[in-house]
C-alpha cells in the first residue's frame, strides 16, 4: 500500500523544533534597548537628497523597532497558537520545559507531571512532531536525500 504522506526525518525535525522553541524563549525575554537613538545632535555638510526627503536616525530606529516588535509579536502568537492545538499532556510538557522564563530540566518536568521517564520522552517526541507539522517546519526524508 502506498504511503499518503512522505516520511518525516525525526532527528532534523526535532532540531528544528528545539531551535524554534529556543528562539521563542529569547524573543519572549528580549527588550531591544540597543536600538535607542543618539541624544546628541550631529552636523554634516551633505546636501539634502534629490527628493528633498531627509533621513533621520531617530526615524530609522523607530521604524526598525516597530518592525521588530511586529515580527516578535507575530512569531510568539504563532508558536502559542500551535502549542495550544496539541493534546493536554503534550502541551503541558512543552510549556513547562521550553516556554517559561526559568529553564527547567526534563527530570523536573516529568516528576512534576507524575509521568514515568519513558512515557515522558514518548509524549515529548510526539509533541515535537505535531508542533513541527502545526508550524510547518517539519523536514521530510525526501528533502534530506536530495
Amino acid at each position: 500500500m502506498e504511503q499518503l504522506l512522505p516520511e518525516i526525518n525525526r532527528e532534523l525535525t526535532k532540531k528544528a523544533v528545539e531551535a524554534t522553541l529556543e528562539k521563542y524563549r529569547i524573543l519572549l525575554l528580549q527588550e531591544p534597548e540597543e536600538r535607542l537613538p543618539k541624544l546628541t545632535q550631529t552636523f554634516s555638510f551633505i546636501p539634502s537628497s534629490p527628493t528633498n526627503q531627509n533621513s533621520s536616525q531617530t526615524e530609522d530606529i523607530a521604524i526598525k523597532k516597530v518592525d521588530h516588535e511586529r515580527y516578535r509579536s507575530d512569531f510568539l502568537k504563532k508558536v502559542q497558537r500551535a502549542v495550544n492545538r496539541l493534546a493536554h499532556l503534550e502541551r503541558a510538557i512543552l510549556i513547562q520545559r521550553y516556554m517559561q522564563e526559568e529553564e527547567v530540566y526534563d527530570y523536573g518536568v516529568y516528576s512534576e507531571l507524575h509521568l514515568s521517564e519513558r512515557k515522558y520522552y514518548r509524549l515529548k517526541g510526539k509533541a515535537f512532531i505535531r508542533l513541527a507539522v502545526a508550524l510547518r517546519i517539519e523536514i521530510y526524508e525526501e528533502e534530506v536525500a536530495s
